[in-house]
Parts: C-alpha cells; sequence; structure tokens
C-alpha cells in the first residue's frame, strides 16, 4: 500500500545532529507490526535513523506504529475527505451567493437558474470561515490598548484560512490595511503546495507593523493531518529535537537540507521559509524603523514558532531584531525541552491561558498535559457541555457580534463527543482577545498565546 505523490529522492541529513523519520510508503503489515516487538527500531526500512538505534519502551514504539497507520490512513483519504470539505462548504456558500434559502426557492419558482458559488471569490468561505464569520477588527480596541496586537493576529491567523481574493478583501476594505502578498508553497517530502500564507501591512504615522500568517490545518486536508500527525524529528545543533513534518511544510529542503540560502530558486516552487524572509528583507529595507510579527492558529502556530527558530539558527540576527513578536493560538507541541529551553532565549514568552467567559488566567505550564488521563478527560467533557451552553448566552452578555453561528455550535456538540475539539477553533480566540483584561496583554512586550480556551 503505497503513499501518493512521495519521491525516493534522499535527504541531506548532515544539518542535524540526530534524527528519527517516518516513512510509512510501502511498508508492509508484518513489517509494521515487527515494530511492536523488536526493539531494534534502527532495523525496520521505514525508520530513518541511525543504525543500531533501539527503542526499550513498548508505549513509544506502539506510538510510532499508531502515527504510521495514521498517516497510511489520511493518504488513502485524500481525495475522498476533498469531496467531503468540498460538499460541506458548498450548501452554506450557496444559499448565501443566491440570497438566502426562501430567495432561492422564489427564484427556482420564478425559472431562474441559481448561481453557483465561486471559491475563489472574496465571499467565499471554508469551514473555518463559516464557524466564525467575523472580518473586521474590533473598533474599540485602538492601537494603544494592550489588546491591540494579539485581536489583530487571531484575525489575521484566522484568515489565513481562506482564499487570496478574500484575505485581499478584508485587508484593504475591513482593516483598511495595506495587502502585501500572498503564498503558497511547496512540501519537498508531500510534492504538493501544502503551506499558504499572507502578508499585511499596518501603518500609523511613522511606524509600520508588518505581519505575516500562516495558515493553520485544513479540517477536510489530509495531506495537512498527516503533518501533524507524523512524530518525524530532527535534533538541530544547540536546538533540540523538532517535530520533522512541521520542519517540512515550513521549507525543509529533502535534497539540501536547511541550508541558508537557496542555491537555485525556483519561482513555481517557493519554499515558505526563503520566501517569506526573502520579501521580509525587501520590506523591511524599505523602512528601517519597520517591526514584523508573525502568527497563525493550529498548524500556522506551530510553523509560527518555528520561523524565527530556523531565522535564529540561520543566524539571521539583523532580520530577528525587527521581529515584534510571535502570537500563536492552538498551537501544537513543536520540539522537546531543549528547544523550548532554546526559544526562551529567542522570545521574550508567556503563557495566557482563558477560563469561562474569558477571564484571564497566568499559568507557568499548559494544563491538561495528558489528555488520556480519566482525570482530566473527564472535566473536559462537561466542560464541553458549558461551552455549548454558553454558545446561547453569550450573544445576550457581549452583543450581537458574539452571536455563534450554526456551524460553530455544530462544533460545540461535535465536542460532546471529542472532548476539547471546538476550543481549538478560532472563535473562543477571537472573542479572548476582545473580552480579555487589558492588564494581562501589558504583561510582556511580545505575547505568546498558547493552550486551549475553556
Amino acid at each position: 500500500m503505497a503513499i501518493e505523490g512521495t519521491s525516493t529522492r534522499p535527504c541531506d541529513n548532515s544539518f542535524c545532529e540526530d534524527r528519527l523519520l517516518l516513512s510509512p510508503k510501502d511498508v508492509g503489515l508484518w513489517d509494521l507490526m515487527k515494530l511492536l516487538f523488536s526493539k531494534n527500531i534502527g532495523n525496520r526500512k521505514f525508520i530513518d535513523c541511525p543504525k543500531g538505534t533501539t527503542e526499550e519502551s513498548f508505549s513509544r514504539r506502539f506510538v510510532i506504529f499508531i502515527s504510521i497507520v495514521a498517516q497510511k490512513v489520511l493518504h488513502l483519504v485524500n481525495k475522498p475527505l476533498n469531496w467531503v470539505g468540498s460538499a460541506v462548504e458548498f450548501m452554506p456558500n450557496f444559499m448565501d451567493v443566491n440570497g438566502g434559502f426562501f430567495k432561492l426557492l422564489g427564484n427556482i419558482a420564478s425559472g431562474n437558474m441559481p448561481v453557483l458559488p465561486n471559491n475563489e471569490s472574496p465571499d467565499y468561505l471554508t469551514a473555518i470561515g463559516l464557524w466564525d464569520i467575523r472580518r473586521d477588527l474590533d473598533n474599540r480596541i485602538k492601537h494603544d490598548d494592550p489588546r491591540y496586537t494579539s485581536a489583530l493576529a487571531i484575525m489575521a491567523a484566522k484568515s489565513a484560512y481562506e482564499n487570496e481574493a478574500y484575505i485581499k478583501e478584508t485587508v484593504e476594505k475591513h482593516w483598511k490595511m495595506e495587502f502585501l502578498e500572498f503564498f503558497n508553497c511547496w512540501n519537498d517530502y508531500e510534492e504538493d503546495y501544502t503551506t499558504q500564507g499572507f502578508m499585511w501591512s499596518d501603518k500609523t504615522g511613522n511606524s509600520e507593523l508588518i505581519g505575516v500568517s500562516f495558515r493553520g490545518t485544513s479540517p477536510y486536508n489530509a495531506k495537512d493531518w498527516s503533518s501533524d500527525v507524523d512524530l518525524s524529528w530532527y535534533k538541530l545543533p544547540s536546538i533540540g529535537k523538532v517535530h520533522a513534518g512541521f520542519l517540512k511544510a515550513l521549507g525543509l529542503r529533502k535534497s539540501q537540507g536547511w541550508p541558508n540560502d537557496i542555491q537555485s530558486e525556483n519561482s513555481e516552487k517557493p519554499y515558505a521559509y526563503y520566501t517569506i524572509r526573502k520579501k521580509l528583507k525587501e520590506r523591511l529595507q524599505n523602512n528601517p524603523n519597520a517591526k514584523f510579527l508573525v502568527t497563525g492558529h493550529s498548524l500556522g502556530a506551530a510553523l509560527s514558532i518555528l520561523f524565527p527558530a530556523v531565522l535564529a539558527h540561520h543566524n539571521e540576527n539583523d532580520l530577528l531584531s525587527k521581529l515584534e513578536g510571535v502570537y500563536t493560538f492552538g498551537q501544537p507541541r513543536v520540539g522537546d525541552r531543549e528547544f523550548g529551553e532554546y526559544m526562551t532565549k529567542v522570545l521574550v514568552e508567556h503563557g495566557l491561558r482563558y477560563r469561562s467567559f474569558y477571564k484571564g488566567q497566568m499559568l507557568p505550564e499548559e494544563p491538561n498535559k495528558n489528555y488520556f488521563s480519566i482525570l482530566a478527560i473527564i472535566p473536559m467533557f462537561a466542560n464541553a457541555f458549558w461551552e455549548l451552553l454558553r454558545s446561547f448566552i453569550i450573544y445576550y452578555q457581549n452583543g450581537p457580534e458574539y452571536c455563534e453561528t450554526f456551524t460553530c455550535r455544530g462544533w460545540r456538540v461535535i465536542g460532546l463527543l471529542i472532548a476539547g475539539l471546538p476550543a481549538h477553533g478560532p472563535q473562543d480566540y477571537v472573542n479572548l482577545t476582545r473580552l480579555g483584561s487589558p492588564e494581562l496583554f501589558a504583561t510582556s512586550s511580545a505575547d505568546q498565546l498558547t493552550n486551549g480556551v475553556n
């Protein structure tokens, strides 16, 4: 059972000190089963690691087993999942472009052909956009408000899920800012354009803040999920172990690893890290006093934290000196403890977590680190029920802009079965930046918003 679209072209691993890379292509059931009962993982042809590597822990070998199975299944269902996503998104957009259900019925009764939605139009919404339809910034949060940059960052992280026309119109007409560029970038390992993002400019007087937003995991894109569940890692010198799937999505070169510069740039296959770095340098040269921020949600959050990590790895100190902050929402774990300590030196960071109705709480570390603990799961399911109830209350407490869509409430119903899933969506992150206490956002010059909302 082979994975579609993968290549046998070897990767230059000289840039790392150690590695454990999972390659599910062509792995058979018997080879996979032997992984569970043999500690000599270095002998498995679908695991690229130093020869003689062993793993004594059965539980860790089982996690590798699950990761490989999950990747194979995701590649198999890639096209069917895309079809399902297209069907889910079609009906709400179909209704909207035809003026709603009753107008559509009236047009059909009058003999008028209904209009089909165009998924490249500025009004088309993805599943994430249907979850939270807000496009405008909160006009009550001004530039001097400590919440301003965080509120702008989450709106950019949410908008990154949409098409280029939607993003451009949102930036220019709704935010009254300058749209700079949309990126559709190549992944050497998936051999596809899996990484998207955009840049914009927020000018106030003589100051300029350039924003970079990475798109997160699309609910119906199996290749995005494959990057998430791939437990491969590289150990980078003086940095630590880093999630290989995220590095690949950011622009890891299969033939070259992480060179400081690309020797032969292919405009048809741009790599996210190198393309965005180049664009940032060009923009900052035009305005030496400008700063930039990086943001993203879910997978986009992982890429956001890795971008400055690779900049530091390449000694891009001049560029890093212009970094205003990294704003991540729903960020998955990117690396090990050593990587966390490394990033602490690169960024000013602290953890924020929000309770019901978005009352802030400072925490020294993430809560509920063991999702599979019974003691953690029971409160999460109870909280999922409360979140569903809150979705009907918040409209009356905070106004019509907080009224949740049917899609959002549908996800909250699913949360009764899969606890924590709805809280990962962008809806609550937008709310927390608008309803959270300004004092909490003023505690650091560069806020890093992580963990879930409950």
